[in-house]
């Protein structure tokens, strides 16, 4: 997955574009993401339905994976079944 690729969810409207990526399976709502969107949605798993927010970038523990949601939608984001979290902002320099 080479980045700026945009990636649909099966079991929601999410949507991502991505920014950094390693070897691994890239999931919204319990379900693997694709580039088409499939015609019947799979369903949303419990563990991840916490939904994603647009603008937001959802980040691994490790650094590896990056992900800019452009279309919100109800499930979560996770990688081989590990939850992705929003990146904090960095704080600006003061300019004293």
């Amino acid at each position: 997955m080479k980045p700026g690729t945009r990636l649909k969810s099966a079991a929601c409207d999410t949507e991502v574009m991505v920014i950094r990526s390693a070897d691994g399976q890239i999931e919204c709502g319990g379900s693997p993401m694709g580039e088409t969107k499939p015609a019947e949605p799979a369903p949303l798993a419990a563990d991840f339905s916490a939904g994603t927010l647009m603008g937001k970038r959802y980040v691994d523990s490790d650094g590896k994976y990056e992900l800019l949601c452009v279309k919100p939608g109800k499930g979560s984001l996770g990688v081989d079944g590990a939850a992705l979290v929003v990146k904090d902002a960095k704080p600006l320099p003061a300019s004293d």
